[in-house]
This record gives C-alpha cells, sequence and structure tokens, in this order.
C-alpha cells in the first residue's frame, strides 16, 4: 500500500488556520473583487475623467486632487477611520475609533458589531475583516473623489491635503455608522442600500458647501471650461459605469439574489438614464452632448444606488427615467434661475449629478422597494415601499435620513474649512489661477510644443499680454461647445 503524501501547507490546505470553518472561498472572492472594481471606479477612472474633462491648465492638478484622495483615505482609514464606522458602538451615530492592522484584527471574520440589538444577530460574512476593510475603504475613498468635483480649478492643493482626513474622519464615518454599521439610522429602517446617501448625498452637499467657502474659480474660467480631451473623459465615465458593479454588487456583502438584481438594475438604470439626459438636449438645444450623456449616465448610476437591489427591474428604468429629468431641471433650468446655485461655483456640478440624484433615489427607494427583496437585506421585519404596503412611514423615514446627511455635512465641512483657512488659505490667489498646472505642480499635462520642452510661462504672458492687460480680464471669446450654438448642454454653469 501506498504511503500517503505529506501534508503540504500552502492556500489549497483543507485544514486550519488556511480555511477556517466560516471561510466561504465564493464570498471572499467575490467581495475582493467587487472592491477592485470599486477601485478601478477611482483609480484610473475618476483621475482620468477629472483629469480630461476640466480646461488643460488644470488637467494635472485635478487629477491629482483625485489621487491624493484616495491614497490618504487609505492610510487613515487602516488606522483610525474604520472602526469609527463599522466598530463597537460609541454614540448612537459613531463607532469607537481604533487600528486595522493587527494579524488577530484582520484574519478573524468579518463582523459588524454594532448591528446587533433587541436579539438580532449582528452581521458576520463569510470572510475576514481584512476583506471587509478594504472593500469599505474603496466606498469611503470615492466619496472623496466625487466631492473633489466641486473644487477643482481653484482649491489650494495643500488645505486639499489637510481637508481629506478631517472630514473622512467627523463627516464620511458619522453617516456610515448611522447608515451601515449599526447606527440610529440603521436600527430604525432607514434604507441605504449601497450609498445613495452616504456617498452621494455626502459627496454631494459637502461639496457645494467647500465649493462656497473655497471661493469661486477665475472668471474667465467660469465663462470657459472646455474639456481639454473629450475621448479620455468617455474612458473615465465608461470605467466609472462598469465598476459600479462592484459598488452595488458588493453591497450585500455575498454573491447573492441581492448581488445580481443589483448589477443588472445598476445597467439598465445607466443606460435609461443616459438617453434621457441626451434626448432632453436634443429637444431643447438641438444637438446631444457628450458631456451631458456622460453626466446622464452617472445621475442614473447615483439614483439606483440607493435601492439597486431592493426593486424590480421597471422600477430601475423608472427610475433612470427620473434620474434624467429632474437633475437635468436643476441643472439647466433651477440653477440658472437661483441666486445661491449661480453664485456658488460647483465646478463638475456635483450637487445636481450626486445630491439631487442621491436623494431622488432615496426617496424613490422609500416607495418601490420591494417586500421580498428587502427582506433579504435589510435587518428590519416587514421593511417595504409605500407602494407594497409600507405606507409613507418608509417614506418619512427616507426624507428624515436624508435631513440628517445634509445637515451634518453642511455643518460639519463648514467647521473643518474654517479651521484649516486659518492655518492656510483654501483658495490659490489670481496670479497662480491664471497659470494653473504649472504654477501649482510645477508641471503640465501635455507637451503640445517643440521637442518636448516645458513651455515658456514668460512667453505665454507676453503673447497674451492683450488679454489680461485689460484690467486683469482674459478675454471672452469661446471657441467650445458653448460657442457653436449648443449652449446650457455642457458642464459650463
Amino acid at each position: 500500500m501506498a504511503t500517503p503524501p505529506p501534508h503540504q501547507p500552502g492556500p489549497y490546505a483543507a485544514d486550519l488556520p488556511a480555511v477556517p470553518a466560516w471561510l466561504n472561498k465564493g464570498d471572499n472572492a467575490w467581495q475582493l473583487t467587487a472592491a477592485t472594481f470599486v477601485g478601478i471606479q477611482s483609480m484610473p477612472g475618476l483621475v482620468v475623467l477629472y483629469g480630461s474633462i476640466v480646461k488643460k491648465k488644470w488637467a494635472v492638478n485635478s487629477a491629482f486632487m483625485a489621487f491624493y484622495a484616495y491614497a490618504s483615505t487609505l492610510i487613515v482609514w487602516v488606522l483610525l477611520a474604520f472602526r469609527m464606522a463599522f466598530g463597537d458602538r460609541l454614540l448612537p451615530f459613531w463607532g469607537k475609533a481604533g487600528p486595522a492592522l493587527s494579524e488577530g484584527f484582520l484574519a478573524a471574520r468579518a463582523s459588524f458589531p454594532a448591528t446587533a440589538r433587541h436579539g438580532t444577530p449582528r452581521t458576520e460574512p463569510y470572510y475576514p475583516e481584512a476583506t471587509l476593510v478594504l472593500f469599505e475603504f474603496e466606498l469611503a475613498a470615492i466619496t472623496l473623489v466625487l466631492l473633489a468635483g466641486s473644487l477643482l480649478g481653484r482649491m489650494n492643493i495643500r488645505a486639499w491635503m489637510a481637508f481629506t482626513p478631517l472630514w473622512l474622519l467627523f463627516s464620511y464615518t458619522i453617516c456610515a455608522f448611522s447608515l451601515w454599521g449599526g447606527g440610529f439610522l440603521y436600527h430604525w429602517g432607514v434604507i441605504d442600500y449601497s450609498g445613495g446617501y452616504v456617498i452621494h448625498l455626502s459627496s454631494g452637499v459637502a461639496g457645494f458647501t467647500a465649493a462656497y467657502w473655497v471661493g469661486p474659480r477665475l472668471k474667465s474660467d467660469r465663462e470657459r471650461f472646455a474639456p481639454n480631451n473629450i475621448l479620455l473623459m468617455i474612458v473615465g465615465g465608461g470605467l466609472l459605469w462598469l465598476g459600479w458593479a462592484g459598488f452595488n454588487g458588493g453591497a450585500p456583502y455575498a454573491p447573492n439574489i441581492t448581488a445580481s438584481v443589483a448589477v443588472l438594475n445598476t445597467n439598465v438604470s445607466a443606460a435609461t438614464r443616459l438617453l434621457t439626459w441626451t434626448c432632453l438636449d436634443v429637444i431643447f438645444f438641438g444637438k446631444p452632448s457628450v458631456i451631458g450623456a456622460v453626466q446622464g449616465m452617472m445621475t442614473g448610476l447615483v439614483c439606483v444606488t440607493a435601492g439597486a437591489g431592493l426593486v424590480h427591474t421597471w422600477a430601475a428604468i423608472l427610475m433612470g427615467v427620473c434620474a434624467g429629468s429632474v437633475p437635468w431641471f436643476t441643472m439647466m433650468i433651477l440653477h440658472k434661475r437661483s441666486t445661491l446655485l449661480q453664485k456658488v461655483d460647483d465646478t463638475l456640478a456635483v450637487f445636481h449629478t450626486h445630491a439631487v440624484a442621491g436623494l431622488l433615489g432615496g426617496v424613490l427607494t422609500g416607495l418601490l422597494a420591494t417586500p421580498d427583496l428587502t427582506a433579504l437585506h435589510s435587518h428590519v421585519p416587514g421593511a417595504r415601499g409605500a407602494f407594497y404596503g409600507g405606507g409613507v412611514a418608509q417614506v418619512g423615514k427616507q426624507l428624515f435620513g436624508a435631513l440628517f446627511v445634509v445637515a451634518w455635512n453642511v455643518v460639519v465641512t463648514t467647521g473643518i474649512l474654517l479651521a484649516v483657512g486659518l492655518v492656510v488659505p483654501l483658495r490659490m490667489p489670481d496670479d497662480q489661477l491664471r497659470v494653473g498646472d504649472d504654477a501649482a505642480h510645477g508641471e503640465e499635462a501635455y507637451a503640445l510644443w517643440g521637442d518636448g520642452e516645458r513651455f515658456d510661462v514668460t512667453r505665454n504672458e507676453a503673447a497674451r499680454a492683450g488679454a489680461w492687460g485689460n484690467g486683469g480680464r482674459e478675454e471672452t471669446v469661446d471657441h467650445g461647445p458653448a460657442g457653436m450654438g449648443a449652449r446650457g448642454v455642457t458642464i459650463q454653469l
């Protein structure tokens, strides 16, 4: 009789500690994949989109703001923030801070300690804590990257470097714990499937508030801010769209039925939203705007996020239509009639594409969430939308949850920026704003002259002396889309 081979340790070991009894390899593989998809949305998705959707002189700075936010979030996340958002309860809206760095913590089974209450067992996915830390980090990081879209083209990079960790600690962790980690809104039954409130409403409101305190771009930049590379902008938008499969597919913390429904609904809503926005552009402006199509796709993704795995696919189409019309109206019509919206320079219209669409998605979820799908995801017995017997109570919960997120972000974002402003100016001076990337970083995005040598700024100043010599104002001749009759269909607000 042959002697059995000796035990060989490795990744496929059948016993402890490599494969503990609670580990499900399929769940773990999907959650790591979902985390990677979400990461691709930020790196390179939004980095590429931001670097291409702005003027050439702001391409480097815009991309780097996203790049820096992603990196800084990860370090703060593992040092303190993860357990503030998903750890033991400290306050009804906040978890106890602590590191997520040790083997003993990261190799143990993932859990949400504060989700246990009144006999309800706490949520415990079938993979290690390290996987959960990574997935939730990606969601936190993209929130800050989205927020940056409101501030492109003028924020002092040193102020941004100070702002990002503070906002993560004192704003994001509060909303995440309250709605996801076992806080008071979670136990009350406010539904936020995958970040309609925690990520999109938060980033939109905080971005708008930050834009108010930082101040506007130069007048010439506000009037003419055409993209420097529309093809790359589409690439960035495409990465954002495809990456959303991880965003909403990873929300159930397992590759279950809810995840499958969510991924399908996500794509259906985005496509519906893109077509709706494009049709409205054609009807009212005569031309389909590519920038508008990207904006439309994004608002469809945002709107469905609050209830992606909890609604029928026909409801996802309805949410796409609503997300294709309501934010379009607030951006194209209401914005031009509102003194406040005109005053605040929200560079990429994050307020409309994320705050408005996120709020809309939360309310529609309160109406359209089906009892069967909601029961697979929610810990609250009998949770359902108003159209399925949930009554106005669920809609009321959704509105209250939105009010909390809005109020908290306005107050905390204001406090953080006022504090940072005492140490470093929030806005770059006008002379640096006229130059852009070269003044902020000593680098430029493209070598479009000579044999790759740096552009001589003094020569640029001399060539444009006529434009800037008239009271410091730059000419406003527009050779972009807005100057060719397609007014109102781009992001120039």
